[in-house]
């Protein structure tokens, strides 16, 4: 009985270990058949739409040979730079199964070079998708390009906000709101303490908020702020960053985003939303393709340089990225998973991702529902996801399902 247990026993590992290599092997076939086809394109009809009406794709497109666009972005394959292909072709075919929510696109970049790209549900390599709160991210890096180019100086981030904003009033302020820094707003602790009821009074009476009246009515009507270092609080402190970054640029913010940091990165097919100010929106309601993200995440990665260019400072890149906030400093900063010891930037998000007994620093833009740029500097890797239903923290998914992959 013993040695006909052991038979069966053994002929049920090689017929599992049979099924999942046929597995395998199908989804490599599904890739090869997939290469003979493009990255799936928004139509015309299809780019006027708004994100919701958006058709879903009848099937997944996964590449792990990237097409070169000539967009500045090198790419490579997947598989042959000491990485684990199947890992990742597993994992994307869960997400195509819409096992993790519904996921619109899944890119990696490893050392240097982009070498996966996938687009799922409303996806398009040709669409921009919103971004959400990812917008904080691009708002820090254009304050950054404002201090390349001499407008503001690293100095500049801890000097007080009003002081850059010729036409507030400041004998209208309640108490501490002249002292809030350009460093304070980066990190979310302005101490600006605004109701909903607030908020929505505002909203009525529009011509108040027009320009830099907007940052004068929070000024005026926060509660008195009393500390010298206020406690980090997720709000519209962006929209300070903003108001500076237009106050200081020789043409308009818009501008300036434009000419000097989108065109530089080659970033033509986006969205930027306008605030109730006239200026841009700071803090959410942009949108950008997928390879787009991809180069926001190299940029960072590169300390601030594209092509060779440094089109921001590498001393403002390293502070934007790196904790400034920590975990222990707010009671919300709770430890999920194979992720901990959380912490904040220049809206630049950290956290430390667990993969067996060693923890691997990350840093990320992220926007609601999915919206992702990860950097994992030691694994010399990028990754972007774009979502617009989801069932699993992005950071929990890359720290368990992606990071093994690229780990000797």
């Amino acid at each position: 009985m013993k040695t006909n247990n052991s038979k069966q026993t053994k002929n049920m590992k090689c017929t599992t270990s049979l099924l999942f290599l046929l597995f395998l092997l199908g989804i490599n076939n599904s890739f090869s058949q997939q290469k003979q086809r493009q990255a799936p394109e928004a139509t015309a009809v299809e780019a006027k739409l708004s994100f919701r009406d958006i058709p879903e794709l009848k099937e997944a497109f996964m590449d792990t040979t990237p097409t070169n666009k000539k967009d500045g972005i090198p790419v490579g394959e997947l598989g042959v730079d000491g990485d684990n292909k199947e890992l990742i072709l597993k994992l994307a075919q869960e997400i195509a199964n819409h096992k993790h929510g519904n996921f619109d696109s899944f890119l990696i970049a490893h050392k240097g070079k982009l070498v996966f790209e996938s687009y799922y549900s409303k996806g398009r390599i040709n669409l921009s998708h919103p971004q959400a709160s990812a917008t904080k991210v691009y708002t820090s890096m254009a304050l950054g390009r404002a201090i390349q180019l001499g407008y503001l100086t690293m100095d500049d981030l801890d000097k007080p906000i009003a002081s850059f904003l010729k036409d507030l009033d400041p004998t209208k302020f309640v108490k501490g709101a002249d002292k809030i820094t350009l460093n304070q707003a980066l990190t979310m602790r302005s101490g600006i303490r605004i109701s909903e009821k607030q908020r929505d009074a505002f909203e009525k009476k529009p011509s108040q908020l027009k320009g830099q009246k907007e940052v004068q009515t929070y000024f005026e009507q926060t509660k008195p702020i009393t500390s010298n270092m206020p406690n980090f609080k997720y709000q519209n402190d962006p929209m300070l960053v903003m108001q500076v970054l237009d106050a200081v640029v020789p043409t308009s913010a818009k501008e300036f985003i434009k000419n000097e940091l989108l065109d530089k990165l080659g970033i033509t097919n986006y969205n930027w939303g306008t605030d109730i100010s006239g200026l841009p929106r700071s803090g959410n309601r942009t949108s950008m393709t997928s390879r787009d993200m991809i180069k926001w995440g190299i940029l960072a990665k590169n300390k601030g340089k594209w092509k060779g260019e440094q089109l921001i400072p590498a001393a403002y890149i390293d502070k934007a990225i790196h904790r400034i906030v920590r975990h222990s400093d707010d009671e919300n900063f709770i430890d999920v998973g194979d992720i901990s010891n959380v912490g904040y930037g220049y809206f630049w998000w950290q956290a430390d991702m667990k993969v067996g007994n060693k923890k691997y620093f990350s840093t990320s833009a992220q926007g609601g529902s999915g919206q992702t740029i990860i950097l994992i500097n030691e694994l010399d890797l990028i990754i972007v996801t774009t979502v617009h239903r989801l069932e699993i923290s992005v950071l929990q998914l890359v720290a368990a399902r992606v990071l093994p992959a690229f780990i000797d």
